[in-house]
């Protein structure tokens, strides 16, 4: 018997904590906490892998330098930024690799990277990682 990997995936995200729906077919969203405010992932089966990615901090929060050095010590996930400067995490599974174990340690590597990330970020400027709006100016 073949296993299916969207439907190993599927039952996954089903029972995680936090808020999880589902958004197409073969395509999932995760709410999390991370330090201290949401961290919205996006997961998709394409290609022959599982993706994940993720909006990390605003721009001019973290040193590029730092981006680098920390792609190098985890494996699965890396960073990335915009022209702008937004900072996103970004990974990949292969489908052949899914399963319970692999996908906790993939998406848990994912949030902790996230967490360190906005935690530096805040450390390095003072703020709380997760402060690039006054209240005041949210829509």
């Amino acid at each position: 018997m073949t296993r299916d990997p969207r439907m190993t995936v599927e039952t996954f995200i089903e029972g995680l904590d936090g808020e999880t729906r589902r958004l197409a077919f073969a395509e999932w969203g995760i709410t999390v906490e991370a330090a201290g405010w949401p961290l919205d992932v996006g997961v998709a089966i394409r290609d022959g892998l599982l993706r994940a990615q993720a909006h990390v901090i605003g721009p001019d929060r973290i040193d590029p330098h730092d981006l680098l050095r920390w792609n190098r010590q985890v494996p699965f996930v890396r960073f990335a930024h915009t022209r702008d400067g937004e900072v996103w995490i970004q990974g990949d599974l292969p489908l052949v690799a899914v399963d319970p174990v692999q996908l906790d340690t993939f998406l848990g590597l994912l949030v902790l990277s996230v967490v360190q990330a906005r935690e530096a970020a805040g450390r390095a400027d003072g703020e709380r990682a997760g402060d690039t709006v006054d209240d005041d100016e949210r829509v």
